[in-house]
C-alpha cells in the first residue's frame, strides 16, 4: 500500500474495482482545510478518463508493473501486433489501449507496461514524438498568412494533422504524440 505522496505520472493503481493509470496530478494545499491531490485517471480496460480527488494521506493500491520495449509490427482491424525487442515474442493489443494509434508507423518502438501479477499488458507508452511523411496536403493560398494559418494534411499512417501553410506533400514532419499536433518540419 502506498499513500498520496507516492502519486506520480504513469503510476498504475487499483481503484473502484478497475486498473487506472495516473495521467495528471496536482498536490493542492489550500489556506483553509486539509491538503488533497487532484488526479486525472485513465482506465486501462475501457480507456475512459475520469477526474478524482484523493485526500492527503489516503492509501492507494499500487500495481507492480514491468516496462518492456516492443516494436510495432502491423495493424489488423482493431488489433495492433507488437514484438518484444528482447525475446521476439509477439502480442496483439486492442486499439483502445493505445493513446495515439493513428500515429503508429510500422517499426516504431514503444514501451509496454505489463502487470507482473497476471502478465497482461496494461498500457502502451508512445515515444514523445514521431516523424512521419506527408502524403496529402492541400495547397496553401498565398497571402493567407496574417495569423497562424493552418491547413489539414494527411500523413503516411492515415492520420490527419493541422500543419502550417508551407508544408507540402513529401515533407517529413515531427508530430507530438500526446496532443497529435504538428511540432516542426524535419530536414534530411
Amino acid at each position: 500500500m502506498a499513500s498520496t505522496s507516492d502519486i506520480r505520472n504513469g503510476l498504475c493503481i487499483k481503484f473502484n474495482h478497475d486498473i487506472y493509470k495516473i495521467i495528471e496530478f496536482l498536490h493542492v494545499k489550500p489556506g483553509k482545510g486539509p491538503a488533497f491531490v487532484r488526479t486525472k485517471l485513465k482506465s486501462l480496460t475501457s480507456g475512459k478518463v475520469l477526474d478524482n480527488t484523493f485526500s492527503a494521506g489516503h492509501k492507494i493500491d499500487v500495481i507492480r508493473v514491468e516496462t518492456h520495449t516492443f516494436q510495432f509490427l502491423y495493424p489488423e482491424g482493431d488489433e495492433f501486433h507488437f514484438m518484444n525487442a528482447e525475446t521476439f515474442e509477439q502480442i496483439s493489443l486492442n486499439k483502445n489501449i493505445l493513446d495515439a494509434p493513428d500515429l503508429l508507423k510500422e517499426g516504431t518502438n514503444v514501451m509496454v507496461q505489463i502487470n507482473t501479477e497476471t502478465d497482461l499488458p496494461l498500457s502502451v507508452d508512445m515515444p514523445a514524438s514521431v516523424i512521419l511523411e506527408v502524403t496529402y496536403a492541400e495547397p496553401g493560398v498565398k497571402g493567407n498568412t496574417a495569423t497562424n494559418a493552418t491547413k489539414s494534411a494527411t500523413v503516411e499512417t492515415g492520420a490527419s494533422v493541422n500543419v502550417p501553410l508551407f508544408i507540402n506533400e513529401g515533407d517529413k514532419i515531427k508530430i507530438d504524440t500526446a496532443s497529435g499536433s504538428y511540432m516542426e518540419r524535419v530536414k534530411e
